[in-house]
């Protein structure tokens, strides 16, 4: 089905299970309403809505669609599908878009009042809501909101700090001591491993020096009862020289005997000096070996190996100065929590004057759609009520609506005084009056008009009627009264198949639109008195 709507009041009427709430259903699911597989059409493998805006006025969308790279030159679609495997997708301007973003663009675009909304009016925080978006609100409740939560986290902090001073004062205590201790020791990086070496050379010095001069003496030693490393390798060398035979062996012999001679006199002058590098140094070896044991100990009190010391040193560093910082500091951060709080009670009262005088409008503008439907003794006021404790998300107060129904009747709240059928009218009431300042250009009333007739039902469709004169209201009901004061009347019917039933949406020209209102008002059967009761109630 294509349908488009026109500017005005619309009416959508029909006999019960003809259809007419499907159009809400399909238009829910292209604002982002949750999908079920179970909507789509016996026999389909997948459902498709689309809907277009026209957002040419509507300066909030417009910004939101830019903001989010998804506007358009034209009008504003969305589009929503749903596949027989559970799958949904949503398409903004023929991009890609989610859930969310449909719902809030469509929060943009259009205001729907379901028929079960008085159930909601009875909670607290919905009725601070319909206040709040009487009054214009939401910016300064945002700003409330966030410095609420500054606070709120400070607070937290604080107590945390607070709670946890003993245990914090030991901790930096116990971090001073060994940052201390760990410090008058100042082992450097790669210390340990040093000192391990130097000890192992001066605890053995003795026995180095011993087996190096030995050494020494087998290479070149003085010893004349035995032939050492270098006068032999020399005499090789002469003997093998002085053969006349002129052979490639000899010749890489003696070649190699040159090499070994020169490769020995090297290394007796690398081990002359190390062995001058050594010397017993029993005062030395002391203190390389208390530093040592030192750093031993520490290592196992600490729990690490003695070549991490210095890493753990510049740890505890870290956490006792992280103790100590400003932002741990109770006096800052109380100071802190007292400047967040100044500047929420500041807002809030600002919020609170705000709240109080849209109460007296709103109250105001509520009670005169009372009297208009039928409810001229009613009385309904908006109560402020401070909070004990003088802090929350929301401001300083909450906020209740209160009803008097007969004069002279205390004020009480309205699951206590008001029936089923008079919450029915006070919720039309407020919404009646919330549409009236509303910004969204399309206004959605899906059998507000339960539980009301006679005249107030004419009240009813008159109010609707001027809210179309300054926008687009679409309206399904029962009613004949609401029906008859529309600028538009569509007709939701039930066709039946060869093999299923269909439902349809037809634009009634003026006899049928007579036709339809005197069945809802006489029923199946329409008489001639029907029919021009019909007549008059259209100004015909």
């Amino acid at each position: 089905m294509d349908l488009e709507f026109c500017s005005g009041l619309t009416t959508i009427t029909g006999e019960t299970g003809a259809g007419k709430s499907l159009v809400l259903d399909a238009l829910g699911l292209a604002l982002g309403d949750r999908g079920d597989s179970e909507r789509i059409r016996s026999g389909a493998e997948r459902a498709e809505v689309c809907a277009s805006f026209e957002i040419n006025s509507n300066a909030p969308a417009t910004q939101w669609l830019a903001d989010n790279d998804l506007d358009s030159a034209g009008d504003c679609l969305l589009r929503r599908i749903l596949t027989r495997d559970g799958r949904s997708r949503g398409f903004i301007n023929g991009q890609p878009a989610t859930m969310t973003q449909l719902r809030t663009l469509g929060a943009m675009l259009i205001d729907i009042h379901h028929q079960h909304e008085h159930q909601s009016l009875l909670e607290k925080e919905h009725q601070r809501t319909l206040l709040d978006e009487f009054g214009s609100h939401q910016k300064l409740l945002k700003q409330v909101g966030t410095d609420y939560r500054d606070w709120h986290q400070a607070q937290v902090r604080l107590a945390d700090i607070e709670q946890r001073a003993d245990e914090t004062l030991a901790r930096k205590d116990l971090l001073t001591f060994q940052s201390q201790e760990l410090g008058e020791l100042d082992l450097q990086v790669g210390e340990v491993e040093a000192l391990e070496r130097e000890q192992s050379l001066l605890a053995n010095a003795d026995t180095i020096l011993f087996d190096s001069h030995q050494v020494l003496i087998l290479c070149d030693g003085e010893d004349s009862s035995q032939l050492t490393v270098l006068p032999a390798l020399s005499r090789a060398s002469q003997l093998l020289g002085a053969m006349e035979q002129n052979s490639p062996a000899l010749k890489e012999a003696l070649t190699l005997l040159d090499s070994a001679h020169i490769q020995v006199e090297e290394a007796l002058g690398e081990l002359q000096s190390y062995v001058d590098q050594v010397e017993p140094d029993p005062a030395r070896l002391q203190l390389v070996e208390d530093r040592l044991s030192t750093a031993y100990q520490l290592a196992r009190k600490h729990k690490v190996k003695a070549s991490e010391l210095p890493q753990l040193c510049e740890q505890l560093k870290v956490e006792l100065s992280s103790l100590c910082a400003n932002d741990n500091d109770t006096e800052t951060l109380t100071e802190r929590v007292k400047a967040l709080a100044d500047s929420y009670q500041s807002k809030a009262k600002k919020l609170s004057v705000a709240r109080k005088k849209a109460a007296k409008q709103f109250a105001q503008k509520i009670n005169q759609q009372l009297q208009a439907l039928a409810m001229a003794d009613a009385s309904l006021q908006i109560a402020l009520t401070p909070l004990t404790n003088n802090y929350s998300q929301k401001g300083l107060e909450t906020v209740e609506l209160l009803i008097s129904t007969n004069p002279g009747q205390e004020h009480r709240s309205l699951n206590k005084v008001a029936s089923g059928g008079e919450l029915s009218r006070v919720s039309l009431a407020i919404q009646v009056v919330a549409a009236h300042n509303s910004t969204i250009p399309v206004l959605v009333f899906d059998e507000v008009d339960v539980g009301i007739g006679g005249a107030t039902a004419q009240t009813v469709g008159k109010l609707l009627r001027e809210l179309g004169d300054n926008g687009q209201v679409i309206c399904i009901s029962h009613l004949p009264q609401v029906a008859s004061c529309a600028h538009h009347h569509l007709l939701a019917q039930k066709q039946k198949g060869e093999k299923t039933n269909q439902s349809r949406l037809v634009t009634l020209d003026a006899k049928q639109r007579i036709a339809e209102i005197a069945r809802m008002l006489g029923g199946e059967r329409i008489t001639t008195k029907t029919r021009s009761h019909a007549e008059e109630m259209l100004g015909l």
